[in-house]
């Protein structure tokens, strides 16, 4: 990776002896070094090379000399560093380089040899504080998703315990589909396909949070969602309805294209795998639910149509005395010798 090295200094003469000192990795592009003869002109070097990772600076210049420049840069730019090389080496200057931010003192005349491991050291110095900024970056951006409870929980020897813990549940699972909305996201812009989609998808999370039920995944323009504990396929049944309801409640979209969003829903009840699902070499797992029930769900919503919430006859045994349902035909399904019995819910 290239580093860009700004040196400062009104010497002509730095400017030939660094690049006949470091020609090699000028040549193989490892530094690529940007010259100004004071601090003014700096500053403007600075804004024009942005990407410019490290300062080399002498002090007495004209116009701007290099302990005023050490307290500009410190204004801009934390992450940059400076070193000093100059011929005033007294420990008053090298003390006041200091407190303006300065990472080293290098006193001339240069010896070029403690000036190339200096360089060496301040980049890697620049690395670690780089990669510092950017986990705090992204431990800010997942405190914006994840409750400080669950991040404390994440750290702990319990959540590594529970990574590895595989369990078969009973619960419900419901796939919703958003109809039609591959054939828009193929013409719409990306901007307006994204913000489309978020809009349903937060319509939909919330009726179904409203059940307790928790989304397992976003795939596409779907929507995984599980339902455990008492109740769970009367709370998925709900969450349905409620999610169609809001859904057809929602305006046609006024962007790039009209669309009228509907959604399909299917969904089963049964026994499940619980656990850690994916490759450990890549370091992708997803604590999710597997087997015939979730693959059941997934195929009863394919057969689906828009407004459509199906159920198997299974679920339908179990509810019938709490919601109006209708038979439909049987579907086929794969790797499924017999048909299965499918139930449209109406209300």
């Amino acid at each position: 990776m290239k580093t860009k090295i700004l040196v400062v200094d009104d010497e002509e003469d730095l400017k030939v002896l660094i690049k006949q000192r470091f020609r090699k990795k000028i040549r193989t592009e490892e530094y690529d070094f940007v010259f100004a003869e004071n601090g003014r002109y700096a500053l403007e070097q600075l804004k024009a090379h942005p990407d410019v990772n490290l300062v080399l600076s002498d002090i007495n210049m004209p116009e701007m000399d290099g302990l005023t420049l050490l307290s500009k840069l410190n204004e801009q730019n934390h992450l940059l560093k400076s070193v000093i090389v100059s011929a005033y080496g007294d420990m008053e200057n090298i003390r006041t380089a200091m407190n303006r931010g300065a990472f080293d003192f290098i006193t001339k005349p240069i010896d070029f040899k403690d000036l190339e491991v200096t360089i060496e050291k301040t980049i890697a110095h620049i690395a670690i504080l780089k990669k510092t900024m950017q986990a705090v970056k992204e431990n800010n951006i997942l405190r914006m998703y994840v409750d400080e409870t669950v991040l404390n929980f994440m750290g702990s020897r319990e959540y590594e315990s529970s990574l590895m813990a595989n369990e078969t549940i009973e619960g419900t699972v419901m796939f919703i589909d958003v109809c039609g909305f591959t054939k828009i996201s193929e013409t719409a812009s990306p901007d307006v396909v994204v913000k489309m989609i978020n809009t349903y998808f937060d319509c939909m999370v919330k009726e179904i949070l409203d059940q307790d039920g928790f989304i397992d995944k976003f795939i596409g323009d779907a929507i995984m969602a599980v339902f455990r504990g008492d109740y769970h396929l009367d709370r998925a049944l709900d969450a349905a309805l409620a999610v169609r309801n809001s859904i057809n409640a929602l305006p046609a979209s006024d962007d790039e294209i009209e669309f009228n969003p509907k959604v399909s829903i299917g969904i089963k009840s049964g026994e499940m795998v619980s656990g850690n699902i994916g490759s450990v070499n890549l370091k992708r797992l997803d604590y999710t639910v597997i087997g015939d029930t979730v693959n059941t769900a997934a195929r009863i919503q394919e057969a689906a149509s828009q407004n459509q919430i199906l159920i198997s006859e299974e679920c339908y045994e179990s509810i019938k005395e709490s919601f109006k349902c209708n038979r439909l035909e049987s579907i086929r399904m794969k790797n499924k010798s017999a048909p299965l019995v499918v139930y449209e819910v109406i209300e």
